[in-house]
């Protein structure tokens, strides 16, 4: 065991001084001291393209997540999403990582295939095509036709490449844990959160499951439409490494004039998108994240077919709720409802400083693209200017926010590749009022107090198990209970105040009484004579009788006094 644990040590360092050797040809060498020593300061590079001290250039990024391979291209797809994050040249320049890697020979494919189908690819197809039509770092893709006629498409993963893509996830494990304890940048960017998300995001690429699990969803989404089609999944002919479903014949939408054609209208085809998407935001709640023009194929028939799911975003009934008054806020230029959505959502809070400039800067941004169609609108522009403003005022959005507006902004370029008018505002405006009716409905409200009453029901049967087991708990000292109460910091400065104050009442009352006593008695003790006011006889009965009034008269102004200037009379 402790020789396969030194193997695998032993290849993690030679991948990290490839690594290096990578980051050092593209002029990174600050960023290989980050990992490599411990102590050492970034540098600044002499570049006119370099963002501040210490940062690199967009372009020598790119270019070494080029050279270090497939996890590390996918890596910088991921934060061309996060514009959150990251400055938008950065952004446009990660954008430019291209997925695409030399096929491999059929040889292996079949092997996957034979492998996981458990049987011999003669007896699965009739025919296939050797030759890949798509060729990416995770899969790749090959056509077949089944005993049956139907034409398919098999995706399939690459061989090896889990195994590699684990190794490389350790890695930038370490990376970013070295970057974040000695780059300021890299802590503010969040470089372990965005390994975290890659790790998810491309585990669940790499599971053909998931993917077949969303075509399967999204077709009975869309089984009753005449305009959209989904692909049909195979579930005999599908496994973890191997996906194989139906095969869309068409054409990719940005290939207008093969359209025209066809005789179809490409404005109605960008419509169609247009539509397709809105019924996927308000009324699934589950969207195609990755519409860009290779995943959307125009059919013959005028149909608009959607592949490629490895990609897919979810937005739960009370988030679809926030969307759809975003929506409707936007549209409808109501910045009141915007900001209450915005609340609502989480991303700003009440207290939030400066919530007022916030609001007048969000409708500075957004007015500007008001009542244009698609031709006028530069998509990237608005795409930054609002992230400018998220930047500006530090705000977080979550994941299924951030995915939501890069879809958005995929699906209106694509309408404005099709030279259409259409707004998608104005597209998806009849279908948020729609589902705000919907939930507004006595049958859907009925359904919700059903429901509240459910999970009501479900909390009070556990809780006397919950009440028990504490109970338990702290009998047996596994748990204790702090009470910390508030607002008597000052209760006994107050209650020492109050009896002090009793004391000398009652020291007056003493004195005064102890005074009168003495005086008005008949014995006297030790007397002697005074020349005072003419000859006087004085005892010591008398001078203590005196000293009591007197103590008992200074005692009772101080006390006045003291109750008059408290207010509290």
């Amino acid at each position: 065991m402790n020789i396969v644990k030194g193997v695998s040590r032993i290849k993690g360092m030679k991948r990290i001084f490839s690594i290096s050797r990578v980051l050092m040809r593209h002029g990174l060498g600050n960023l290989t001291d980050s990992f490599t020593k411990p102590d050492a300061n970034a540098s600044r590079e002499n570049t006119d393209t370099e963002v501040s001290p210490g940062i690199p250039s967009p372009a020598r990024i790119r270019r070494a997540f080029e050279e270090l391979g497939p996890s590390f291209i996918k890596l910088g797809q991921l934060m061309s999403t996060r514009a959150d994050i990251l400055p938008p040249r950065y952004i446009d320049e990660l954008k430019k990582l291209q997925d695409r890697v030399p096929a491999i020979p059929f040889a292996e494919i079949q092997t996957v295939i034979e492998t996981e189908l458990k049987q011999p690819l003669q007896e699965i197809f009739k025919e296939w095509n050797p030759e890949a039509i798509a060729a990416a770092s995770i899969a790749q893709v090959h056509s077949a036709r089944l005993f049956s006629g139907e034409k398919t498409v098999i995706k399939v993963v690459r061989p090896g490449i889990r195994k590699v893509i684990a190794q490389d996830i350790r890695l930038m494990y370490f990376i970013a844990r070295k970057l974040e304890g000695v780059s300021e940048a890299a802590r503010n960017v969040g470089a372990i959160n965005i390994v975290s998300e890659f790790e998810r995001t491309i585990y669940n690429e790499l599971d053909m499951f998931i993917e077949a699990g969303n075509l399967d969803r999204f077709a009975r989404n869309f089984k009753d439409s005449t305009e959209v089609q989904i692909p049909k999944v195979f579930w005999k002919l599908t496994s973890k490494s191997v996906l194989t479903m139906e095969y869309i014949e068409g054409v990719k939408m940005d290939q207008v004039d093969a359209i025209r054609k066809m005789g179809i209208d490409t404005g109605e085809v960008a419509r169609v998108g247009l539509r397709a998407f809105s019924r996927q935001l308000m009324e699934f709640g589950f969207f195609h994240a990755d519409p860009h023009p290779a995943n959307t194929i125009v059919m013959p028939n005028g149909r608009v077919g959607i592949i490629d799911f490895g990609i897919t975003g979810y937005l739960d009934d009370m988030m679809m709720h926030h969307v759809a008054h975003l929506l409707l806020g936007f549209a409808e230029h109501d910045y009141g409802m915007v900001m209450e959505a915005l609340q609502d959502v989480g991303i700003i809070r009440e207290d939030m400083k400066d919530i007022v400039m916030f609001q007048s800067d969000l409708k500075d941004a957004c007015e500007t693209f008001y009542g244009r169609n698609l031709n006028t609108i530069t998509v990237r522009d608005v795409y930054n200017r609002v992230m400018e403003l998220i930047l500006k005022y530090h705000l977080k959005l979550p994941r299924n926010l951030l995915l939501l507006m890069k879809t958005l902004i995929q699906t209106e370029a694509l309408g404005k590749i099709l030279a259409s008018d259409a707004s998608i505002l104005e597209v998806c405006k009849p279908y948020a009022l729609a589902f705000l009716e919907k939930r507004y409905k006595p049958r859907h409200f009925f359904s919700s107090m059903v429901k509240d009453a459910r999970d009501m029901g479900d909390y009070l049967k556990s809780a006397p198990k919950w009440l028990n087991d504490i109970l338990k708990h702290m009998a047996t000292g596994k748990q204790r209970i702090e009470l910390h109460h508030t607002g008597f910091e000052r209760l006994d400065t107050r209650l020492e105040k109050g009896i002090n104050r009793l004391t000398v009442g009652i020291i007056i009352a003493a004195s005064t009484i102890a005074g009168s006593l003495v005086l008005n008695s008949s014995q006297k003790v030790l007397e002697f004579p005074v020349a005072l006011f003419g000859h006087q006889t004085l005892s010591i009965t008398g001078v203590l009788g005196l000293a009591g009034y007197t103590i008992a008269t200074v005692l009772g102004i101080w006390l006045i006094r003291s109750i008059f200037r408290s207010g509290k009379m």
